[in-house]
């Protein structure tokens, strides 16, 4: 067997616990990574890549439908095929966990297959073998789905899913309801309902995508509803009947109560975290009151020497989060003086269509703060590239501080709202105005000139509406 002691070792392949890796072998540290499934963790296999893939089997199924003819492009009679879109994604998958693969064994990163349990003094236990970190641990382990029992929603993997289950379905449900309307609800509203499934989005909280700026979940919500997306929003399930064929749940909405019966129930709210059976309290590791593990700035542990990433190091819990902080710590334990991570600048971005993108204070944020500021927008209807893709739902806002010009925060509800967010990631985390933004020149015709815009209205100079 290889030498049992590295530089560093990484409980989970996720995308924390695999970009760790991979910078810390550049720094020259003796690195292995502890995974028990497939490297790439949730993300590549079963979240944020395969979902991508059918969630653009689902634009170019709205697009050839809807739009098609007007375009020019007649295709006769379109017939839909889940189980290819399905495949396509599970293939799209695949590669991306082989492609981690190939990148461990570039940087001569040691996989071991297998449960770790921490032990003190950074020991990792895997199996029955011990292995030791002379410089540190790092717990990357990540988050699983979760039920609703309490409500009679367990997960059965047949009537009641999660997203697990709904990315490997070989047909869409004829019905589905799916529990919870954030960023995963509504994208997997959005993939059911451009394959033929009757789709009701259940939120308890006032809207959907309730964590955005108010202006964008209004505008995505009447986009769903053009589509037949049923939203029931401040709404609570009470209970719930899981039968052979079919769930009837018992929700109470607007103050009344009303029964849905669907083929499938789609658990979309919530995630468990993966902290069980680490050894986190033998090893000395102490957790917060919310579950997570507790960490300090350098994301250090209670425990000496021991670090936590990702999901179980609390929120944002986004991929691009734990993969930044993957290089923090692998900077960190190897000496260097990292840049510190702005958990406020760090982008959100739901991928239906519209796409929501968001960075920053919402606008209502700023007024609970009370901070003196100024909104500027720009709608993509006065946009000449959204007018030709005939993609006209959404806007551009960014929100800037009255007297000093520093962007406060930006929303961005368009086709492509995940590419564009990042010009003002950019400008955040360099502190630049909305002026500076102004003053780059932006191509004609993108749909990225509504950034420049909607920075320009925040001055009182737009130019296009």
């Amino acid at each position: 067997m290889a030498d049992k002691t590295f530089d560093l070792i990484i409980l989970g392949g996720g995308p924390a616990g695999y970009v760790c890796a991979i910078r810390a072998a550049q720094l020259g540290l003796a690195t292995a990574v502890v995974e028990r499934e497939k490297l790439g963790g949730v993300c590549v296999n079963v979240g944020c890549i395969p979902s991508k893939a059918l969630l653009h089997s689902a634009y170019v199924a709205n697009l050839v439908r809807h739009d098609a003819e007007t375009l020019g492009v007649n295709v006769g009679e379109v017939s839909l095929d889940f189980g290819a879109a399905i495949k396509h994604s599970r293939k799209v998958s695949e590669q991306n966990s082989k492609g981690v693969e190939f990148l461990m064994k570039k940087h001569k990163v040691t996989v071991i297959g297998g449960t770790g349990t921490l032990e003190k003094n950074r020991k990792v236990k895997v199996g029955n073998d011990t292995y030791t970190a002379s410089k540190a641990v790092v717990i990357a382990t990540g988050t699983r789905v979760k039920g609703i029992p309490q409500i009679g929603l367990e997960l059965d993997r047949t009537r009641v899913i999660s997203t697990d289950e709904a990315l490997f379905l070989e047909a869409a449900p004829r019905s589905v309801a799916i529990v919870g309307a954030g960023a995963v609800g509504c994208e997997f509203a959005d993939v059911f309902n451009a394959f033929g499934s009757e789709v009701t989005l259940i939120e308890i909280l006032p809207r959907i995508l309730p964590l955005e700026d108010a202006e964008s979940s209004a505008v995505l919500a009447r986009s769903f509803k053009k589509r037949k997306i049923k939203m029931l929003t401040a709404a609570t399930v009470k209970g719930a009947t899981v039968g052979k064929s079919a769930v009837t749940l018992d929700v109470e909405a607007g103050g009344k109560q009303q029964q849905i019966e669907v083929e499938q129930v789609l658990i979309g709210a919530g995630r468990a975290l993966n902290t069980e059976d680490l050894g986190l309290e033998a090893a000395g590791v102490k957790l917060t009151e919310q579950g997570f593990i507790a960490v300090n700035e350098h994301l250090q542990t209670a425990a000496q020497g021991v670090y936590a990433i990702g999901d179980i190091a609390g929120p944002p819990m986004l991929a691009h989060k734990g993969s930044r902080e993957g290089v923090f710590v692998a900077e960190h334990v190897a000496g260097k003086k990292p840049h510190p991570i702005r958990y406020d600048n760090i982008p959100s971005v739901t991928y239906c269509h519209p796409e929501v993108a968001s960075i920053g204070l919402t606008e209502e944020q700023c007024k609970e703060q009370k901070l003196d500021y100024v909104a500027g927008k720009f709608p993509l209807t006065a946009n000449g590239r959204a007018r030709a893709s005939m993609e006209t739902d959404g806007f551009v806002k960014i929100l800037r501080d009255k007297r000093y010009g520093e962007i406060l925060g930006a929303h961005i509800v368009a086709s492509h709202a995940s590419e564009m967010i990042h010009e003002l990631a950019v400008a955040r985390e360099n502190e630049y105005t909305v002026e500076e933004v102004d003053l780059a020149v932006h191509a004609h015709p993108t749909l990225s000139e509504a950034v420049a815009e909607a920075a320009l209205d925040s001055m009182g100079r737009v130019l296009h509406t």
